[in-house]
């Protein structure tokens, strides 16, 4: 009998991520002159949630924080606290990569670009947990693409009609502009770059 799948959800307590997220949706919100409601509407997440992650109380699901970056059209990696720079050779070493990370389930959202570049392509690693799911996440901006590739367990892309199996060394190129989720259905982790790539 198979596990049930757990739906990376949010901790209750605030730390320095959920402060500085909540920091920068505020200044974001701020700057694009939109009220806590204005920004609810279009991002469908709760005027009470909002409130509560912009007072750095709530750490964001990766489902409702993708929501808030596309409604203030913005990136993921933006609100999160991007540390990458720019310039003609950059390092970002491993203990100093910028993570988003779920502490109940375990899910991790690791920033590996070194630099901002252009802004115009990412690359990130996300580690699913055995029986963890991203949910369903909202769709990019038009004409943005992923692809990724499975280095570690087995992992399940799934859009509105349709689930994509890959194994470790497959990959697998989309077009982001749909709602889709990645899911780890077995006992064993799972781990697997994506690069995002943005039209400017």
């Amino acid at each position: 009998m198979s596990k049930p799948i757990k739906t990376a959800h949010t901790p209750d307590r605030g730390d320095e991520l959920s402060r500085t997220f909540g920091a920068r949706v505020r200044a974001l919100r701020d700057a694009a002159d939109m009220t806590l409601e204005q920004l609810a509407q279009s991002s469908g997440v709760s005027r009470a949630m909002l409130s509560k992650v912009e007072r750095g109380e709530k750490s964001p699901t990766i489902g409702i924080a993708s929501r808030i970056a596309r409604s203030l059209q913005t990136s993921l990696t933006e609100l999160t606290g991007d540390q990458a720079t720019d310039g003609t050779t950059v390092i970002l070493r491993r203990a100093d990569r910028p993570i988003f990370r779920d502490s109940e389930t375990g899910f991790e959202r690791h920033l590996v670009s070194p630099a901002k570049g252009n802004g115009r392509v990412e690359v990130v690693y996300h580690y699913l947990p055995a029986g963890v799911s991203t949910g369903m996440l909202p769709p990019f901006p038009a004409g943005t693409e992923k692809q990724l590739v499975v280095t570690l367990g087995q992992l399940i892309l799934e859009f509105k009609d349709s689930k994509i199996h890959l194994g470790p060394g497959d990959s697998l190129f989309f077009i982001a502009d749909v709602e889709h989720g990645l899911i780890n259905a077995t006992d064993e982790p799972c781990g697997y770059y994506v690069v995002i790539s943005r039209q400017l």
